[in-house]
């Protein structure tokens, strides 16, 4: 007897269901990456060594920096604070993303900037604030996959004993 047109979709279905769980680790470590790299980048222009922001970077929040809202054009407050708060964000969450540790904060993380950026300079989103965005997005909803560390940490906790009061002794 001949399948069925409904039971070869079927059947496709299932041999693409496949293939994702062979593809979501590496897919989701290639999210992580993409994801850090321009970010880590622009952070790494900020630093002038350990925790010496740059004077360029203040005087780009202090001078050049703008939020852009509906209602006008307004500069950023506390210039200083708000580049050393980026510097620090550029930084910090690429590197945790690589290592796929705390991955959906990172990833959250990133995104909030990602707003910030998209209101200080409007003419990026198509090109890059969407794509960064969307990103961000599939790994604060699927986290850093099994090439993580949150997965390994995840892994170790479940296999240690327990602990407590509800243990005999």
């Amino acid at each position: 007897m001949s399948r069925t047109l409904l039971q070869r979709v079927q059947e496709w279905q299932q041999s693409g269901d496949r293939l994702a769980l062979a593809v979501a680790p590496l897919g989701l470590l290639a999210l992580r990456v993409a994801l850090a790299i321009p970010f880590y980048r622009s952070g790494a222009t900020k630093w002038d060594g350990f925790l010496q922001l740059k004077s360029s970077a203040v005087f780009l929040f202090t001078e050049e920096f703008r939020l852009h809202f509906f209602w006008g054009v307004v500069p950023y407050p506390a210039p200083a604070l708000m580049a050393f708060l980026a510097g620090v964000g550029e930084i910090v969450l690429p590197v945790l993303l690589i290592l796929g540790l705390a991955t959906r904060l990172s990833a959250l993380g990133i995104l909030v900037m990602t707003i910030i950026i998209q209101l200080t300079v409007p003419a990026g989103l198509i090109n890059f604030h969407l794509p960064w965005a969307a990103m961000a997005l599939a790994l604060v909803a699927y986290g850093g996959g099994t090439l993580s560390a949150d997965r390994l940490i995840a892994r170790f906790a479940s296999q240690q004993p327990r602990t407590g009061a509800s243990q005999t002794t």
